[in-house]
């Protein structure tokens, strides 16, 4: 696997005029963002291309111009004629193939080109060509270099909305590390091109929740927990507070910066019970590494914001992940709740060390 440049990506595009482009399953902001942004600079330069995702966009996406031209990949012949048939293979906002879904083995067996675009760290090695930087903010700040160094007049107000929706929603609304001062003035030059109004953006995607996710989010408050002192937080949904609300999974989205807003809270986990497992949103604040927190678990992502997911139930992945707690924040397990383990889950835990 070979470290590209924007020109490369370029040289290779302009090989081809067939192109697929995919992303991570459950796609969020960036993943939907730099699909549309990139696809729509492709079609501009002639290129046929298609994007499939594995799942579709959540409801707070739903908005955003261009996400309606990606489709649910559904296994058919059409479908997999468009992957094995593109000159290249573009994977967005993901590393791994296990988190491209039923687009997996579809995608790491086509024929073309298979090129990586992303911000996260430890890729696996079965791309051709990787066109990665850990220090970037989102896969959208390495799509919008990639249109700059073609030429970013093709940058008009869909491809703007995209990069900035891309961009935006990564760093947590420029909150996150690697907001830095050249990310502004890309943003800038973004925000100028699409003529955005931000706060039009900001609202369409964050304060839009239906009464049933209010009901939710009140029943979750209910459940926070803090561990270690008070420096970190847990908070969880289950199916029966699903079943009672209403509301659908996706509406968790942001539940566990309620967590991490707590004074003196430093760091946050949102568990989520589902059918197969436990999955868990991990949020920090400063230095605390969140990332190397959720790789204990098979998960990962940025330092401030990450994920995994255990074939668990419940109670006995927030028992493991809490247990842990101290050792990646830096504090003393004297300070952590009694959480009690089988001597099962100690060998599990010190494996993992």
């Amino acid at each position: 696997m070979t470290q590209g440049t924007p020109a490369d990506i370029l040289s290779l595009v302009e090989k081809h005029d067939r192109l697929f482009l995919t992303s991570h399953v459950r796609p969020d902001g960036d993943a939907l963002g730099s699909e549309v942004a990139f696809a729509d600079f492709l079609a501009k330069l002639g290129k046929q291309v298609t994007v499939l995702n594995s799942d579709p966009p959540p409801m707070n996406m739903e908005w955003l111009p261009g996400v309606r031209d990606i489709r649910i990949f559904d296994g058919s012949l059409a479908h997999r004629q468009c992957i094995d048939e593109a000159g290249a293979v573009f994977v967005l906002d993901t590393n791994a193939e296990n988190r491209l879904g039923n687009l997996a083995g579809p995608v790491r067996g086509a024929r073309g080109t298979k090129v990586l675009i992303d911000h996260h760290t430890h890729p696996e090695d079965w791309f051709d060509m990787r066109y990665v930087s850990t220090t970037a903010s989102s896969a959208g700040e390495l799509v919008y270099e990639i249109i700059a160094a073609c030429d970013p007049d093709l940058i008009d107000a869909r491809i703007a909305t995209a990069l900035y929706t891309a961009i935006m929603t990564d760093t947590g609304s420029f909150r996150y590390q690697g907001v830095t001062p050249r990310l502004h003035r890309m943003v800038a030059n973004i925000i100028e091109r699409g003529a955005i109004v931000p706060g039009v953006v900001h609202a369409a995607i964050f304060d839009h929740r239906s009464m049933e996710g209010l009901y939710l989010l009140g029943q979750a408050l209910e459940t926070v927990r803090l561990y270690c002192g008070g420096r970190v937080a847990a908070i969880t949904v289950t199916p029966r507070m699903l079943e009672d609300t209403g509301a659908s999974s996706e509406e968790t989205e942001g539940f566990v910066n309620f967590a991490l807003s707590i004074d003196r809270v430093e760091a946050a986990v949102l568990f989520l019970e589902t059918a197969k497992g436990t999955k868990m949103s991990f949020r920090s604040q400063g230095d605390i590494p969140v990332d190397t927190w959720a790789r204990a678990f098979g998960g990962g992502g940025h330092k401030n914001a990450s994920g995994a997911f255990l074939l668990e139930p419940l109670e006995k992945a927030r028992d493991k992940v809490m247990r842990v707690a101290p050792r990646y924040i830096g504090a003393s397990t004297s300070n952590q709740d009694d959480v009690v383990l089988s001597s099962e889950d100690d060998a599990d835990l010190a494996s993992l060390s």
